[in-house]
């Protein structure tokens, strides 16, 4: 399953009353929704007012979103909406420090892109770094960075040739439950290796 379906199947849940569906969401999505709200320089309590303002709107509309695997999108789109609305409320405008504001440059990610793929980035290689030393091995020959093709991935592991992709599958499977598993990462040098 990918990820886009998985993400419209936690939507689809969660709008039908699924609690740990909504959970999932909210724990996917929550650091997204809060990066935005602080990229408008709130304060905690102004952006903790964003972000329940996004989770409401969401709840309002879960049933009714077009594209439920694109939640992500919809939530930093409802979040910044909801931080320029509190600013107006208060007559603030959200920019920076000088009267005039500067020319954005629309090729350059948003800053809460920018936060979320890092974030995204150290959970994936805190989670590589969990992995058997063999799977670390075989997933940069074939994936980090591949090799010209499976004869030289197999001889350099010394493994024959029709056990890499299944080899490399379980690998991946066991990199995906890391990165499925609920709650906070633990430290680096708390990792167990597993695979």
């Amino acid at each position: 399953m990918s990820q886009d379906d998985e993400v419209a199947e936690l939507v689809h849940a969660a709008a039908g009353g699924d609690r740990a569906a909504w959970e999932a969401l909210v724990a996917r999505y929550a650091r997204l929704v809060w990066a935005v709200a602080r990229g408008y320089r709130l304060d905690d309590a102004d952006a903790a007012d964003v972000s329940q303002a996004t989770w409401l709107r969401l709840v309002e509309n879960l049933g009714r979103l077009r594209n439920p695997a694109s939640v992500g999108s919809w939530l930093a789109t409802t979040a910044r909406r909801e931080a320029l609305a509190l600013l107006r409320a208060r007559r603030e405008a959200p920019l920076p420090d000088s009267a005039t504001p500067e020319p954005t440059d629309d090729t350059q990610p948003e800053p809460w892109q920018r936060l979320v793929a890092e974030e995204t980035d150290a959970e994936l290689w805190q989670a590589f770094r969990r992995l058997s030393a063999r799977c670390q091995e075989l997933l940069r020959l074939l994936v980090i960075e591949p090799t010209e093709n499976y004869a030289v991935a197999a001889t350099t592991l010394s493994v024959p040739i029709g056990s890499l992709g299944p080899t490399r599958a379980r690998c991946l499977a066991t990199l995906r439950s890391y990165l499925r598993e609920p709650g906070p990462r633990r430290p680096v040098g708390e990792e167990r290796s597993e695979a």
